[in-house]
């Protein structure tokens, strides 16, 4: 039976990852910004299978109650088996452009707190030498794009932790996933125009379940982001920023 800590619970892609995870009765320590949506979500897992779930209320921009967070977890779980961190925004990149407050706002809530809390968790893990660390980046950042390369910073940034993470947490038997999903259909991305390319956050979420039951370390989800980011990525300099991306 797992233990897992969801960090930004309430989270759509995160609701429908460990819907799953419920079903295998598991137990979890919701973390996030809503009591009320908490207490929904609790109640939710509860009726799919869950053993027990708990929650905790908390802005994760207050950096300083990470370690408060993860400790309350630890003692109220007794062990963390797995951690999904699902917890972010999406970027306004024309407010982000103007507003220097607005810019440092989001790397802190979409990479600079995703770092103090794995800090703080990795060494649990390492200690531990066992379990999985999930964290949901985006295609975003595989590629600075002038559409929104704020938000991609943040999530380049963050794929790039996570890769040394994964390197470091490897010797101690420990799986680092970094998931990077492409264009869902989300509350986040409500205000956006649709197109083909958005998928089911459903899908997403079983995808996001089974890559961490196999321990796979990057999870391009639907997997034909894989292959959309290869040639974005490969497109040289002189012809990329001449595009609207």
């Amino acid at each position: 039976m797992l233990k897992i800590l969801v960090i930004g619970a309430t989270s759509l892609i995160a609701q429908e990852t460990i819907r799953h995870f419920a079903a295998d009765g598991a137990e979890f320590f919701l973390v996030g910004l809503s009591a009320d949506k908490l207490k929904m979500i609790q109640d939710d897992l509860l009726v799919r299978g869950a053993k027990q779930v708990s929650t905790y209320e908390l802005d994760l921009t207050r950096l300083d109650k990470h370690q408060e967070l993860v400790d309350t977890a630890m003692e109220t779980l007794g062990v963390i088996d797995a951690v999904l961190v699902a917890h972010g925004t999406l970027t306004d990149q024309k407010a982000a452009e103007q507003n220097v407050d607005i810019t440092l706002r989001e790397l802190n809530i979409n990479f600079l707190s995703a770092v103090s809390l794995l800090t703080i968790l990795a060494n649990i893990f390492e200690e531990q030498k066992r379990g999985v660390i999930a964290v949901i980046s985006s295609v975003a950042g595989d590629r600075g794009r002038g559409s929104n390369y704020v938000y991609g910073t943040a999530m380049g940034a963050k794929s790039i932790f996570l890769q040394g993470l994964r390197n470091r947490l490897a010797k101690s038997n420990v799986t680092v996933l970094t998931v990077k999903p492409g264009f869902v259909d989300t509350p986040m991305t409500a205000h956006l125009k649709k197109n083909p390319l958005y998928s089911d956050p459903r899908r997403v979420g079983k995808a996001i379940y089974d890559a961490m039951k196999s321990e796979r370390d990057i999870l391009y989800v639907p997997f034909f982001w894989m292959f959309i980011m290869m040639i974005i990525r490969n497109i040289p300099e002189r012809i990329f920023k001449k595009l609207s991306l």
